[in-house]
């Protein structure tokens, strides 16, 4: 147990010092949850902050402040410094410079391994987000084992009760409860390991994690990574009752929308706090950018009259008009526009040959493990042209739907005919079994070349983004988007009239998405795609395979459409 422990070999004196200390230490902090509902007025200001990466500079010489009340989306493109600057936020890592982060005193901070935990109680998971009050647990739990103490030992044990009354050690398990109950975790699972619980529900809990410290900011580095809708729906509606200061990281456009009042932006080695959500966001920046732009051709057409002016009359009589010439094209100098890191694949899907009409008949088909069945008597037809998004819950056979009608899975029961000259390209959800060490990107790529050419292989490697040396960047070294934008290079060049995708967007940037998005709305084969993004779903999907509570649902139509068939609402609140 968190809060109590047997006492073995232990002196009467021993044990009251802990009960006194207990009276009268533990009332000190027991609101310790306030935090979560309430906030307090403390703010993260950092100040000429610059972290460099060799001779790269991800950001130079930041300064700004995050405000309680507000919830502020970290955004940039893959590799241009979200994770680390967060991790600096978080005290983590450090700066490269002598620049400061001054923080609250708890920073609760989503931890991003889901299965770390995963021999541990539910509720201990919870408490291990003091770490300060767990290590002394721990520590007072091996000392308490010991048959008989050294006087050093007994000074060290109760200093170990003194921290545990400091940081509320005797309620931790009352408090930890309260937040599990919060999440949907009942009393009667607080015990269990955490290898019992769904995918979801571990995120869950660890978020409780980070909460259980009554943060005053709390951190989320790419929250809604293996979320399932409804998963994403709830923490919507959690984080809005949140008072503290909320930074997140997320490449789900939908969900910033619905989220943040502001936008961090990493670009132009700095990083810019724009209002609004991350639609405002690009908005603002846009038009910043496009005004800057005009206002330098206008400057640019201005100083090529005065140069025209200053060069026929130079050696004239007009001098002190020449003077006067060359000091207003000084003055008219253009802004100087530093290059954005912003960059964006182009991706575009292409069929060599159509197939006939008729594309996949699928009959009775059943599929379970052990004493779960997670789908029965399936029928499904599939025409030419059909974009199918299939949602639910993690855990109720989506993957494995997908895993079956491609032959990697043998069903229990049922049929699966595709139609005539049918093939197809597939992304599967762990990258890692399709792109095995020891080789670059290019040589990768180029196994699957049939009489493209390597010219033709580096071309497509350039849309995605591994342009010159970054195509010879070994594969063990990839990062997840690089990883994603080389499995749909090889998509690409399949040119499959069938594209099959699991969870395509876990690894990708907001401008890869939207890349992604584009292309399947343009892509005029069948497309299968399993995803938690509803911006992808509502710009792609004609139809919808719904895994629901009730069974499946074969929906003609859009997500919206869908939607308001099941009256299911959609949160689009901003946090006030």
């Amino acid at each position: 147990m968190v809060s109590g422990v047997t006492f073995t070999g232990k002196t009467l004196f021993l044990y009251l010092v802990r009960v006194i200390i207990q009276v009268f230490a533990a009332p000190r902090n027991r609101h310790t949850l306030a935090y979560v509902f309430v906030g307090v007025q403390v703010m993260i200001v950092v100040n000429e902050l610059s972290k460099l990466y060799g001779a790269r500079t991800l950001f130079d010489n930041v300064s700004v402040k995050f405000i309680p009340g507000n919830s502020y989306g970290l955004t940039g493109p893959n590799g241009a410094g979200k994770s680390t600057f967060m991790k600096i936020l978080s005290g983590e890592i450090e700066p490269s410079n002598r620049g400061t982060v001054s923080r609250p005193r708890h920073v609760g901070v989503l931890k991003q391994d889901q299965f770390a935990y995963d021999n541990e109680r539910i509720i201990d998971t919870v408490v291990m987000g003091k770490d300060k009050l767990w290590k002394a647990f721990k520590e007072r739990d091996i000392l308490c084992e010991v048959p008989d103490l050294t006087e050093a030992q007994m000074h060290r044990l109760g200093e170990l009760e003194s921290i545990i009354a400091e940081e509320d050690g005797y309620n931790a398990e009352f408090a930890a409860a309260e937040i599990l109950r919060g999440i949907g975790i009942p009393d009667n699972e607080h015990e269990n390991k955490m290898n019992t619980l769904a995918t979801d529900y571990k995120f869950r809990v660890l978020l409780a994690q980070a909460l259980f410290a009554g943060p005053e900011a709390l951190l989320l580095d790419e929250p809604t990574n293996h979320l399932d809708l409804d998963s994403i729906h709830w923490l919507e509606d959690f984080l809005e009752k949140y008072k503290g200061v909320l930074i997140v990281i997320s490449h789900d456009r939908h969900f910033l929308n619905a989220v943040c009042t502001h936008i961090a932006d990493i670009d132009y080695d700095t990083i810019i706090l724009y209002p609004g959500n991350y639609d405002d966001m690009v908005e603002h920046k846009t038009q910043a950018r496009q005004t800057i732009e005009a206002a330098n051709r206008d400057k640019s057409k201005k100083i090529a009259q005065l140069q025209d002016f200053v060069a026929r009359f130079a050696a004239g009589q007009r001098s002190s008009q020449v003077q006067s010439r060359k000091k207003e094209i000084l003055r008219l100098a253009p802004q100087e526009l530093k290059k954005s890191n912003i960059q964006r694949p182009f991706i575009r899907f292409e069929q060599e040959k159509s197939i006939g009409r008729e594309v996949l008949e699928v009959r009775g088909l059943t599929k379970g493990f052990a004493e779960k069945t997670l789908f029965k008597d399936l029928n499904l037809d599939v025409t030419r042209g059909d974009k199918i998004a299939i949602i639910g819950s993690n855990g109720v056979g989506k993957t494995t739907l997908l895993r079956c009608l491609i032959g990697e899975l043998e069903p229990d029961a049922g049929k699966i005919k595709w139609g005539d000259s049918a093939s197809w390209s597939y992304y599967p959800q762990d990258y890692h079994k399709e792109i095995k060490p020891g080789m670059t990107a290019l040589d990768w790529l180029t196994q699957y070349m049939s009489n493209e050419g390597i010219t033709f292989i580096r071309g497509i490697l350039g849309r995605m983004l591994f342009s010159g040396d970054e195509s010879l960047k070994a594969t063990e070294a990839l990062s997840g988007g690089e990883a994603a934008r080389l499995l749909m290079a090889r998509m690409m060049m399949q040119k499959h009239p069938i594209l099959i995708f699991d969870e395509p967007t876990n690894h990708l940037d907001l401008e890869a998405v939207s890349a992604l998005s584009e292309a399947l709305s343009l892509f005029p084969g069948t497309v299968f795609v399993v995803s938690h993004d509803r911006d992808l779903i509502s710009d792609v999907a004609t139809r919808i395979l719904s895994f629901t509570k009730q069974g499946l649902i074969d929906f003609f139509g859009t997500y919206e459409e869908y939607l308001q068939s099941q009256k299911v609402k959609q949160p689009s609140r901003k946090r006030k």
